[in-house]
C-alpha cells in the first residue's frame, strides 16, 4: 500500500492507463462500514484509493473538530488488510489555500434538515469533496446511505458541474443489535448507546407501519417519537429521494431520517423505502 501525503505524490501513484479507480473518502477513525465501502470498490474497480482527512470547513464553531476521534495507525493497518492500494493521507495546508474559491450547497435542500441545524456545513462538505475528486480522479467514488442528504446533493454536485464520476450509494452497516456504525458512536456512554438503540428502533416501526399499510407521514412520525422519548429529537423527517416533503410514503421514491442527541452526541440514521 502506497501512502501518500500530498496531491504530487498521490498523483505519481496513480496511472490512469492502469485501469478503473474505485473511491472511498473518509475522515478516518475506521470501522466495518468504511470496509463494506472499501470492499465494494475492491470488488469493481481495478485500483482503489481511501482519503482520509478531517475536514475543518464542514464543522461550525463549537463542534468537535477538536475531539474527532483520529486513530491512524488502526486506520492504516485496515486499509492495508483491506486490499487498499492507496491511501492519501493530506494535512490542511495541503487542501487549502487562502481567499479560495467556495462551492456552496443549494439554496433549497442545502438548508433543511441536517443544512437547518447545521447551516454551512454542506458548503464544507461539498467543497471537500470535489478537491477529492478532482484529485483522485476515480471511475466510481463511493458513500455510505446513512448520510442520505450527503449523498444526495454530491450527486447533484456531480451531475451539475457534469463531473465524470460514478457516485455509488451504500447500505447502511449496523451493528448486531440494530445501531447504526458511526464514528461518533465512541463518545456513548454504556448507557447512552442503549439509549441510542431507540433511533434504529423508531425507524423499524416505522418500517412496520408502512408493511402493514399505513403510509401516513404524519401518523408515522407520530409513533416514532413515542419510541424515541426521551431523547432529545432535532427531527423526524420523511421525504422522497428529492428531499421534498410528503404527507404520504411512496414506495421506492421515501427516505425517512431522524437526528437526535444522545446525552452530547448528535446521531443521524435513516431507512430508505
Amino acid at each position: 500500500m502506497i501512502i501518500a501525503r500530498s496531491v504530487l505524490e498521490l498523483q505519481s501513484a496513480l496511472d490512469p492507463r492502469d485501469g478503473t479507480i474505485g473511491f472511498v473518502p473518509t475522515m478516518g477513525a475506521l470501522h466495518i462500514g468504511h470496509r463494506s465501502l472499501i470492499d465494494a470498490a475492491r470488488r469493481e474497480n481495478d485500483t482503489v484509493v481511501v482519503s482520509i482527512f478531517v475536514n475543518p470547513t464542514q464543522f461550525l464553531p463549537g463542534e468537535d473538530l477538536s475531539k474527532y476521534p483520529r486513530r491512524e495507525e488502526a486506520d492504516f493497518k485496515i486499509c492495508e488488510l483491506s486490499g487498499v492500494d492507496v491511501l492519501f493521507y493530506p494535512d490542511v495546508s495541503g487542501m487549502y489555500g487562502e481567499d479560495e474559491v467556495r462551492i456552496c450547497a443549494p439554496d433549497g435542500r442545502g438548508y433543511i434538515l441536517e443544512g437547518a441545524s447545521r447551516p454551512g456545513h454542506f458548503d464544507g462538505v461539498l467543497t471537500v469533496v470535489m478537491k477529492l475528486l478532482n484529485q483522485v480522479r476515480p471511475t466510481r467514488a463511493y458513500f455510505g446511505k446513512k448520510d442520505a442528504q450527503q449523498l444526495a446533493l454530491i450527486t447533484q454536485m456531480v451531475k451539475n458541474f457534469f463531473m465524470d464520476v460514478e457516485i455509488v450509494p451504500m447500505d447502511t452497516v449496523r451493528e448486531g443489535d440494530g445501531l447504526a456504525l458511526s464514528s461518533r458512536n465512541v463518545y456513548l456512554s454504556p448507557q447512552e448507546r442503549v439509549e441510542a438503540l431507540k433511533i434504529s428502533a423508531s425507524l423499524k416501526r416505522a418500517t412496520k407501519q408502512v408493511m402493514q399499510g399505513n403510509l401516513s407521514a404524519e401518523s408515522i412520525r407520530q409513533e416514532m417519537a413515542s419510541i424515541l422519548e426521551p431523547l432529545n429529537v432535532e427531527y423526524i423527517a420523511i421525504v422522497n429521494r428529492a428531499f421534498e416533503s410528503i404527507d404520504e410514503v411512496i414506495l421506492g421514491n421515501t427516505i425517512i431520517l431522524v437526528a437526535a442527541r444522545v446525552g452530547t452526541t448528535r446521531l443521524i440514521d435513516n431507512v430508505w423505502m
